[in-house]
C-alpha cells in the first residue's frame, strides 16, 4: 500500500539509508534533533563508519539538506565521503549539548 501522507513517524525515518548523490550509501539516520520551540526537525543524525554497530560516529546533517527519494527508499544529500571526514561529529556515548556554539559550527561547516 502507497502512502500519500507527508507525514512520517521519526521511529520510520530512524534507520532510513541516507545516500551522496553519486548513489554511494553514506550511512543510516540514527536520530532527530527537534528544535524545542518550533517542532522542526533541525539535525538528522546520521550513523556512519565502524564494524557492527561499533566505534560508530554520529555526523549531525542539517535536516534541509536531506531530500528523499523513493526510488532509493532512503535520502539522498549532497555529500560524499569525504566531505563527512572533516564534519563535526561526535561517538554514540557522548552527545554533545547542541547549544548555540555547537549548530553554529554545524551550519557553518555545511554553509548555512
Amino acid at each position: 500500500m502507497t502512502s500519500t501522507s507527508n507525514v512520517i513517524s521519526s521511529d520510520r525515518v530512524e534507520g532510513t539509508s541516507v545516500y551522496g548523490t553519486s548513489g554511494d550509501k553514506l550511512g543510516t539516520i540514527d536520530d532527530l534533533m527537534i528544535d524545542k520551540l518550533s517542532g522542526q526537525v533541525r539535525y538528522a543524525v546520521l550513523e556512519f563508519g565502524g564494524f557492527l554497530g561499533m566505534g560508530t560516529d554520529r555526523y549531525p546533517i542539517p535536516w534541509s539538506m536531506l531530500k528523499y527519494d523513493t526510488s532509493q527508499d532512503g535520502y539522498v544529500v549532497p555529500l560524499d565521503k569525504a566531505v563527512l571526514d572533516g564534519a563535526p561529529r561526535y561517538a554514540d556515548a557522548s552527545v554533545p549539548e547542541y547549544d548555540d556554539m555547537y549548530t553554529g559550527s554545524i551550519n557553518k561547516y555545511y554553509g548555512l
